[in-house]
């Protein structure tokens, strides 16, 4: 009971201070007024001589001027303007609508034209409720709902434009329920409208996360269609991708090792600043180092000298060996003398 008392004075609330005109001058003229509000008719011209004109509701007279006064107005929180031939119609209940007839007559009493027209009284549009959920394969249904309002009609526009057939995959422009495809995003805007308001609420809409594939599987099978990012397992075209970063993995790779190594050697100068000052074991392991090296400077002259001994050795045998024929014949010669 409280819930609904709250929607009548939401309702009331709208209501109050919507104001509508119509022009009633032409015959079979539809005007409209908002439940609660209020509606200007305009039943005759501003410079309308017409000394007498009557209006008529179910073959009752409900409002009478004569020479631009009221004689007769049945009709309650209603006013009658004669200098500008306007009939107002204040807290417009339904009871306020129906077909009306006008009819107009000279200064001796006798009908000179007759013309009729309809009100409608309708409920205004109070709030608009969208709302939207992701489909199995990507899709977006959008819903468009609205609290009061006599004969709704609802419009789509993304981004300020209407909706296109490449972006509705079910339902059209003028429904309140629409399934858009699975690339569309921006700002959704839906409008709820009668004769008396015009309500809109909008939304950022995003897509589902789907990504449209196109590809040839490890069979061999060709495939495309719709699959979530997430899940994406039917193609190999990942691994092209992995090739294609291979140079960005290198350089990341590459600063890695860079910033390692300037790390390290930081690291160890620091320490070595630190540990500059040689302790006493130090100093007794560095002159065995310089002993051992003075030993086995002292063995390398040794092997030098022992090497150019040979070497002068090598070189005699040979001068010996070229000169020993010479002296047989010398040994000879003095063999044969004696």
């Amino acid at each position: 009971m409280e819930a609904v008392l709250a929607l009548m004075v939401i309702l009331l609330g709208v209501s109050h201070g919507v104001e509508t005109h119509c022009d009633g001058r032409q015959d079979g003229a539809q005007c409209y007024g908002a439940l609660g509000g209020s509606v200007d008719i305009q039943l005759m011209d501003r410079t309308s001589k017409i000394p007498r004109y009557g209006l008529f509701k179910n073959s009752l007279r409900i409002l009478d001027v004569r020479n631009n006064k009221v004689i007769l107005n049945t009709i309650k929180q209603s006013s009658v303007f004669p200098s500008n031939g306007t009939f107002r119609i204040n807290n417009l209940s339904r009871n306020d609508g129906g077909e009306f007839t006008l009819q107009t007559f000279d200064s001796e009493g006798k009908r000179t034209g007759e013309r009729t027209l309809q009100l409608f009284i309708q409920a205004p549009v109070s709030s608009v409720l969208l709302v939207s959920e992701c489909l199995s394969q990507g899709e977006m249904r959008v819903s468009c709902s609205s609290e009061g309002g006599d004969s709704p009609q609802y419009s789509w526009t993304l981004d300020g434009r209407t909706l296109t057939d490449a972006e509705l995959l079910s339902g059209n422009n003028e429904g309140n329920i629409i399934t858009l495809r699975q690339h569309v995003s921006g700002h959704l805007v839906c409008s709820v409208r009668n004769n008396v308001s015009n309500v809109s609420k909008g939304q950022k809409i995003s897509t589902c996360g789907f990504i449209f594939i196109n590809c040839t599987s490890v069979n061999g099978t060709q495939i495309s269609g719709w699959v979530h990012k997430d899940s994406n397992s039917l193609c190999i075209e990942p691994t092209q991708n992995s090739l294609d970063n291979l140079p960005l993995i290198a350089g990341v790779l590459s600063a890695l090792v860079i910033f390692l190594v300037v790390g390290v050697a930081v690291v160890w100068a620091q320490r070595k600043k630190q540990n500059n000052k040689p302790t006493k074991n130090e100093e007794e392991d560095e002159e065995e180092i310089f002993a051992d090296i003075r030993i086995v400077k002292r063995q390398a002259k040794q092997m030098e000298r022992r090497a150019e001994l040979e070497f002068g050795h090598v070189k005699s045998a040979k001068r010996s060996r070229k000169t020993k024929p010479t002296d047989d014949c010398l040994y000879a010669n003095i063999h044969k003398v004696q």
